[in-house]
């Protein structure tokens, strides 16, 4: 633990005057709002690192996070754990509005009664007649309310559970999940952290609530801050976004002081036809990757939508170089199961000749993150599991083929045992869902393998760090690259690097 005078940001971020004020807060609560590209998930990383290792959020306290997205949910997750490491990250509970819902439910499910009653283990179904053993999703959020209605001893639960609540893409909330925030925190000491852009309202045609800022900031009595800078982003890119802003919303635009410097890199190309724009896009992808060493995964071709109709010459040029590329949309939110980094990574150390990145992050998974004093001894059972694993792993690449892939994940995942592989996610604690998803996650591979014969070409699809992502603007809110391809725009392609 540290104090609070000497924290300081991740190496490499910078924090602006309003963003360090709603970092460091410990008294108020905090509506922030921010201009696109603004950097607001990486500020919450950024205060969840200062609470955590300050002792601000003090054990066993937690802090609960509530996006709108499973993969905005889990990427916020990620990057709390990579700034402040496993032991602090077990205090953070990341989910959608949806998923903090069904926690709630489950916790409390004997409060339901008559037509209301569920089943443990009750499946959540996108439509259906509810019954016991299974109830629609979008009843969740209507259910928690009646449960915090019927029992307050709940409420009180769960508000000495969190010293500290996030709320990210705060201006798409809508009244239901407002009422279940509000429900639960309003009149508290619990410091509850808003943000979000206001110009960026894209749910308004699922009920997202109008001045919803202004009715947290006076329920909530939260101080309003508002910030400018995107914290990764170099100079030239900064201008750039600057220039559109002005357009969009001339009363967010950057401070001028914000934007000098030269760091970072705008292309803007143009191309007489789509053939001749794939081969020019893939040429400098594959130079990214083979001449400049930026990893695939900081890699990421925009498209507007559609990106498997928009992409279609793009990635026959990238198969003939070799590069791996995933379309997130056809993946759904599989590559963002935390399960499913684990498969992945635990079959490329496997099949795979030497994948360090893969290995550093199955142990950093699968070892309990307070267990220092037989970390080394469970550390080297896993290396004899996996060296034994490898010699029948080479069997299958000896005969040509991965007959014992599957075989060997379940010794692996029985071996990793229920506990770990629940604490990985609070959906899994529902063992018929755990079960369902890696049955998922195997269809992929095995779908893949139909396309690919390669297994590790295959598994690059799913892999954390061996593929470029191809994904739409909206997406791609709140994620990080080196280096971004955007298409179409106005017929031509416009190519970034410094992390737009």
């Amino acid at each position: 633990m540290i104090s609070p005078e000497v924290w300081k940001p991740s190496e490499g971020i910078v924090l602006e005057p309003n963003a360090e004020v709603a970092v460091r807060e410990v008294k108020r609560c905090v509506a922030l709002t921010a201009g696109p590209g603004a950097g607001k998930s990486e500020l919450l990383a950024q205060r969840a690192d200062f609470l955590l290792t300050t002792g601000a959020c003090r054990y066993p306290k937690r802090i609960l996070a509530i996006a709108f997205k499973v993969d905005a949910s889990n990427n916020l997750k990620e990057r709390v754990w990579r700034r402040c490491g496993a032991d602090y990250a077990s205090r953070f509970d990341s989910y959608t509005f949806h998923g903090f819902a069904k926690r709630i439910i489950e916790r409390f499910r004997p409060v339901l009664t008559g037509d209301d009653a569920l089943d443990a283990g009750f499946r959540v179904v996108p439509k259906g007649k509810a019954h016991p053993v299974q109830t629609e999703f979008g009843l969740l959020i209507p259910l928690a309310l009646k449960i915090l209605d019927a029992y307050p001893m709940a409420v009180n639960a769960i508000r000495q559970t969190y010293s500290d609540v996030f709320l990210d893409e705060f201006q798409d909330c809508t009244y239901e999940q407002y009422s279940l925030v509000s429900k639960i925190f309003v009149g508290t000491a619990r410091r509850v952290t808003a943000v979000g852009d206001i110009k960026q309202k894209i749910m308004g045609w699922a009920g997202a609530l109008d001045g919803v800022f202004g009715k947290f900031e006076a329920d909530f009595s939260a101080t309003h801050l508002n910030i400018y800078r995107n914290f990764r982003s170099q100079p030239q890119l900064l201008r750039l976004q600057n220039d559109l802003i002005k357009v969009l919303d001339p009363g967010s635009e950057m401070p001028i002081e914000l934007l000098g410097g030269e760091g970072g890199e705008i292309l803007l190309q143009s191309f007489n036809n789509c053939t001749g724009e794939a081969f020019s896009l893939a040429d400098q992808i594959n130079t990214w990757i083979h001449i400049e060493g930026v990893a695939p995964s900081e890699i990421a071709v925009l498209v507007r939508s559609y990106p498997e109709a928009y992409t279609v010459r793009l990635t026959s040029a990238l198969d003939g170089l070799g590069i791996a590329y995933r379309n997130e949309s056809q993946m759904q939110d599989i590559t963002t199961e935390p399960i499913a980094l684990v498969v992945v990574d635990f079959l490329l150390c496997l099949y795979g000749s030497r994948e360090p990145k893969a290995w550093t992050r199955l142990l950093r998974r699968i070892i309990p993150a307070d267990d220092d004093e037989h970390g080394g001894s469970v550390r080297n059972d896993w290396n004899r599991f996996i060296k034994e694993a490898r010699k029948t792993a080479a069997e299958d690449i000896a005969a040509k083929n991965y007959a014992q892939r599957w075989t060997l994940l379940k010794e692996f995942l029985s071996m990793v045992g229920v506990s770990l592989l629940t604490s990985l996610s609070h959906d899994y604690e529902s063992r018929d869902r755990l079960k369902e998803i890696i049955r998922d996650i195997k269809k992929h591979i095995d779908a893949a393998l139909g396309q690919e014969p390669d297994l590790l070409k295959a598994l690059a699809q799913l892999s954390d760090d061996q593929s470029i992502r191809i994904l739409t603007v909206h997406k791609s809110k709140g994620l990080e690259f080196d280096s971004v391809v955007l298409l179409r725009c106005g017929g031509g392609g416009l190519l970034g690097q410094g992390h737009p």
